[in-house]
């Protein structure tokens, strides 16, 4: 299994360079305030670079949000158990 990780990395560093190589053409980027003048595929790595960043940012916070409400419910469910189990020993009054 390592070894078909590595053949997998090696063939995605391969098409990486060889896209880095191809798209080499200079882009002007306008950012409003300033203008740079970046490598096409510097560019694109940048915005995947952003989108995982932007990606990874969301589905933080979706975890914490489901993180929370699970440690809600587990609080809940302990605090119900011991109801239950003081309603189990209280004695029954007889008639």
């Amino acid at each position: 299994m390592l070894v078909i990780k590595l053949l997998l990395l090696l063939v995605f560093m391969v098409v990486g360079a060889s896209f880095a190589i191809i798209n080499d053409a200079p882009v002007t980027v306008d950012l409003y305030f300033i203008t740079p003048e970046l490598p096409l595929s510097l560019l694109l790595l940048l915005a995947l670079g952003c989108g995982i960043l932007l990606g990874g940012l969301a589905g933080m916070v979706y975890f914490m949000r489901v993180k929370k409400e699970n440690a809600d419910l587990k609080r809940k469910t302990r605090l119900v158990n011991e109801e239950v189990k003081n309603l189990r020993t209280m004695p029954v009054k007889g008639r």
